[in-house]
């Protein structure tokens, strides 16, 4: 058996292919069975789902906005049918994902723990173009950042709030498992200078967790690694379920499951099940267990109508020579290009930014993670799930496409972000959820989602996002090269 037949795998067909386009296809089907029979057939009945995904992942949302209820049960629908049909491949063959709950586990995790030598930062600083924004500096880019439309004012006021609580951050009496340690999103640098205990959580690669020793060394906090009886640091979520989530129950402190995970194409479905298996193990065992995870901005959200008109009013606002622009560009693209983003008055506006190039494996990867995190809040559990900014990570620039529309982006009124200013920005608002248990309550899932969203303008700007991509990628082709 290989590497890529053990573990979490997608179910084989009659052919023995296991195909991530019909795992994909059913579990939105069936995520929308409940609510919407019409939608669900569409989705089942979708010859590309490559090519064709985006309406059908779009129809989840809007097919939730009749009433809590209605998108408790798609989430709810969506998480059972992926756990249904994903296998588990072990060398005596394939169970169902459901058998990871009792499992034993094939090897023993150790705790190795390493103390950083720093004082801890006792406020709160955000690194932004070169410099590191504090007191009225923080407050000033906040402010000019809900005037551009880049973050919602909820956002603003909850890292506001978090500046006013320095002693919040090092979050005591708390371990933060971090998930994916290694991730550029992740939080794992920003905790460990501000004194908090973290345990690390990613592949058995070295150079990683070398890496991940010295910032915890340089920080002023606890690392918490997981070790092997010949001394390798780390573990693969994807076939080590069981030894994860032991690992971490045994730990001390309140804990905190914080889903940073990322792998490219179907690995990212893969190993996002994986930890979807690991969070019900470990809330059986621990269920104080708070979850936390970051919403990608390149996604299909229900917005406030706030959001909406400052929209319309900027569509409306636009310089004359976009609109003489504008108009033979629509007209020669069937309407395609430069679409104004709502229908004016819409509450809530469906903000539609997916993005064709991620593909359908990225996007169902996250859709599971919003899944669980709106059945998880349901359930009475403290969840802190934030919309995070588009940002110049590696995996975003390695693709020539979206480095060119990122680099073109600001043209159209979104504000792309550097690793450093995200990753603390996003801790920021982690650090506020867990302090205030989960954020205040909303009437519908949909508007915990949009509650503090840092989504760089793509709710806010004139136009469709889908329909300006492709002129911010030739607008930004040649910062993108250099």
């Amino acid at each position: 058996m290989t590497e890529e037949q053990r573990g979490v795998v997608f179910p084989a067909g009659p052919d023995g292919r296991r195909s991530t386009a019909t795992l994909g296809r059913a579990v939105v089907a069936d995520a929308l069975r409940p609510v919407d029979p019409t939608g669900a057939r569409a989705a089942e009945q979708e010859t590309n789902w490559r090519a064709g995904y985006l309406p059908h992942l779009r129809r989840t949302v809007e097919a939730g906005l009749s009433s809590r209820d209605a998108a408790l049960q798609i989430a709810g629908a969506g998480l059972d049918s992926l756990h249904a049909r994903m296998r588990v491949a072990g060398p005596d063959g394939e169970t169902d994902l459901d058998a990871l709950q009792t499992a034993p586990t094939a090897r023993r995790l150790r705790t190795v723990e390493v103390t950083g030598d720093a004082e801890p930062e006792r406020e709160l600083s955000l690194p932004y173009r070169g410099t590191r924004l504090r007191g009225d500096d923080l407050h000033r880019r906040l402010v000019a950042w809900v005037d551009a439309g880049v973050v919602e004012p909820s956002c603003a006021d909850a890292v506001r709030t978090v500046a006013d609580h320095p002693e919040w951050l090092a979050l005591p009496d708390r371990t933060v498992a971090v998930l994916g340690a290694g991730a550029e999103m992740g939080p794992l640098t920003a905790l460990l200078r501000w004194g908090a205990r973290v345990a690390a959580v990613d592949l058995p690669r070295p150079a990683l967790w070398q890496r991940v020793r010295e910032t915890a060394q340089r920080g002023a906090g606890t690392l918490l690694l997981p070790v092997a009886d010949d001394d390798t640091a780390g573990a693969d979520l994807i076939t080590e379920v069981p030894e994860v989530a032991d690992w971490l129950a045994a730990l001390p402190g309140s804990p905190v499951l914080g889903n940073y995970v990322y792998a490219d194409g179907a690995t990212n479905v893969r190993v996002s099940t994986a930890v979807d298996a690991l969070t019900r193990r470990l809330t059986g065992a621990r269920p104080e267990l708070a979850l936390a995870f970051l919403a990608t901005p390149t996604d299909v959200f229900a917005v406030p109508g706030e959001a909406v008109d400052h929209s319309v009013a900027a569509y409306a606002a636009r310089p004359r020579t976009a609109k003489l622009v504008g108009r033979p560009l629509r007209t020669l693209s069937a309407g395609r290009l430069l679409r104004r983003a709502y229908v004016p008055g819409a509450d809530p506006g469906i903000a539609d930014s997916l993005v064709p190039q991620q593909g359908p494996n990225y996007a169902l990867a996250k859709r599971l993670q919003r899944w669980r995190a709106s059945v998880a809040r349901a359930a009475g559990s403290t969840v802190s799930m934030n919309v995070a900014p588009p940002t110049r990570t590696r995996s975003v620039v390695k693709n020539r496409a979206l480095a060119a529309a990122y680099a073109g982006a600001h043209r159209f009124g979104v504000e792309v972000f550097e690793p450093a200013t995200s990753n603390v920005l996003m801790a920021a608002l982690l650090v506020h959820d867990l302090h205030t248990g989960g954020g205040p309550a909303q009437q519908h899932p949909w508007q915990d989602e949009a509650h503090a969203a840092a989504h760089g303008g793509l709710w806010r700007t004139p136009y469709a996002p889908r329909s300006a991509l492709g002129l911010a990628a030739v607008l930004g082709l040649g910062a993108a090269r250099s």
